[in-house]
């Protein structure tokens, strides 16, 4: 499959693959691309067009591997993406779901009722979930992420964060990188196999679309963690291990 590059036109990017689309507005670029390309684009926007193309690489083929552009942008600029993420699902994705389940829930029948509930149970248990990650993610392993680009940039490394790669490098991370897909596996399930057949049967049609969709999305999300995020934060640490003699 054929990369993307600065010279890509972004109007055809989005012909070719219009998932990329809710990606594209997470660096705040909109519709109305004109002829323009990718650097032109990313230039009027103050955007980093090198870790633009590796965000949009790694979820347009997934067999992308950025190892060759991974120096190409700092990790301040991963984060925010990162967090503007988190911040779309939470903000945005999850809401829109509830909003479907809370109308299936009012309008269901009384021998529905508790497979609503019970649908609706999982899901806040999943929302709990996604939010316990992307806590986790935003209180530890960021700050980490920009400590070590911030020890190389100034050359004032101290013991803690040289403790920290030895014992708990990304790597341990890497292994416990709990998977947000299981909880919403289970839900997808409940509702094809064992939902009764409901009165608002386009209602549980569009929500089990939507689930998909965000199954999709955060597989896509955590497959680029471990393609763009991990690669990056593994590069660091070893150079400050270098640096520094260790």
């Amino acid at each position: 499959m054929v990369s993307f590059t600065k010279n890509s036109k972004m109007a055809e990017i989005i012909l070719k693959n219009y998932q990329l689309l809710p990606i594209i507005s997470r660096f705040g670029i909109k519709l109305g691309f004109g002829n323009k390309t990718v650097e032109e684009i990313c230039a009027n926007k103050n955007v980093n067009a090198a870790f633009f193309l590796e965000i949009l690489n790694s979820y347009h083929n997934s067999n992308y591997f950025p190892d060759n552009h991974l120096g190409d942008f700092d990790v301040d600029v991963m984060v925010d993406y990162l967090t503007n993420t988190h911040t779309y699902y939470l903000k945005s994705k999850v809401p829109h779901i509830e909003l479907f389940i809370d109308k299936m829930e009012r309008e269901a029948q009384e021998e529905n009722s508790r497979n609503i509930n019970l649908l609706k149970h999982f899901f806040n248990e999943y929302k709990t979930d996604i939010e316990n990650h992307f806590k986790e993610e935003e209180k530890h392993i960021f700050p980490y992420v920009i400590d070590l680009e911030k020890t190389l940039s100034t050359n004032n490394c101290s013991r803690e964060l040289i403790d920290k790669i030895k014992h708990e490098p990304i790597e341990v991370y890497e292994r416990n990188h709990d998977s947000l897909e299981i909880k919403l596996a289970d839900l997808k399930n409940l509702i094809i196999r064992f939902l009764p057949p409901l009165s608002c049967e386009d209602d549980c049609e569009h929500l089990l679309t939507e689930l998909f969709q965000l199954e999709y999305d955060i597989e896509e999300h955590t497959r680029m963690e471990e393609k763009v995020l991990i690669p990056k934060v593994k590069m660091l640490e070893q150079k400050v291990l270098e640096y520094y003699g260790v």
